[in-house]
């Protein structure tokens, strides 16, 4: 890969973000918006919480992502019998050496994926705080450090909630962003119909010789910090600051977002930009983030719930209420 730290914005990030989005497309059909969102938590070194049914290939989108981004990936099922050592790992004791070694959990990876992860109680669901924040685990007294590149793509079902636990607040507003992957368009999954009964499907691909590695682990680091370059003018900053401080005023919203997502709605705008080709940000770009970055981090006072408003007609009513910067 070409050193995007040497080269400008235009013939670096931008064509690599291209380029992985097209050897994503190879595997996953369709669903577009949601692989830029995975991009953006990727290259903005932030998490992605995705809501879907299940078979819409969230999973699979994960693997592709590790597999186009030569990134290792681990997979943990949640459970309400998960243990929250079931993802750090513990000390093992070894009885012919006569010492404790550590067996590292799924932790230790660098692409995550967190397969519906209300389904463990909150004490499991903490054992990714740290790791999230952080980038490392504390395992019995002692700190480990995981990848720079960490990344956690957690999952929910939007439709079966028997069995499951609410995630913290305080976790949510760890998650960069939160965006809903719907079923595929009747094209798209005729598409993937044809594609099965050949031998071109997705899983044949995603293991075969055509995919392309875009880059390498260690190379992603890279990319985030040349995407520090991308402009964004003092006037959208303002914009993005005047936006979250109105969730916390507005008449719906009982709880607005906090200082966090003004940092989220700020770093994927500008990541944003980058994947439409440009090297600076415009108030379409902010806008364009602001469901996906507020719709996890507020919550509407039940009058309102009652009446039958959605957050995201909260946060549609937030963006009118707010004058763009011209």
């Amino acid at each position: 890969m070409e050193d995007p730290s040497s080269t400008d914005l235009d013939s670096s990030v931008i064509e690599i973000l291209s380029r992985a989005r097209a050897e994503v497309a190879k595997v996953i059909i369709g669903q577009e918006d949601v692989v830029d969102h995975c991009l953006i938590a990727i290259f903005t070194g932030n998490h992605i919480l995705i809501e879907g049914v299940p078979g819409v290939a969230k999973t699979l989108l994960v693997r592709t992502l590790a597999r186009v981004l030569g990134s290792p990936f681990s997979r943990i099922q949640f459970t309400p019998d998960l243990m929250p050592s079931d993802i750090t790992g513990t000390n093992v004791f070894n009885l012919q050496e006569g010492a404790f070694h550590l067996v590292k959990g799924p932790v230790f990876t660098s692409f995550l994926l967190a397969d519906e992860i209300n389904r463990a109680p909150a004490k499991t669901q903490s054992a990714l705080l740290q790791a999230m924040q952080e980038r490392q685990v504390t395992i019995d007294g002692v700190s480990h450090e995981l990848l720079d590149s960490f990344t956690v793509f957690a999952t929910q079902n939007p439709i079966e909630y028997e069995g499951t636990y609410p995630l913290p607040e305080a976790q949510k507003d760890r998650f960069l962003l939160k965006v809903q992957m719907d079923y595929p368009s009747e094209d798209d999954e005729k598409q993937l119909a044809l594609k099965t009964l050949g031998r071109d499907t997705p899983e044949h691909i995603l293991e075969g010789d055509a995919m392309e590695e875009v880059l390498a682990e260690s190379e992603i680091a890279v990319v985030q910090t040349a995407m520090q370059g991308i402009t964004i003018k003092d006037e959208l900053v303002s914009y993005i600051v005047e936006l979250v401080r109105a969730s916390r005023e507005a008449d719906p919203i009982q709880v607005g977002a906090g200082p966090r997502a003004t940092q989220a709605l700020l770093l994927s705008s500008r990541a944003y930009a980058a994947i439409k080709g440009r090297d600076y940000v415009t108030p379409d770009d902010i806008r364009s983030m602001a469901h996906p970055v507020l719709s996890h981090r507020i919550i509407l006072r039940p009058e309102y719930e009652i009446e039958g408003m959605t957050v995201s007609e909260a946060v549609d009513k937030l963006l009118e209420s707010v004058s763009v910067p011209r």
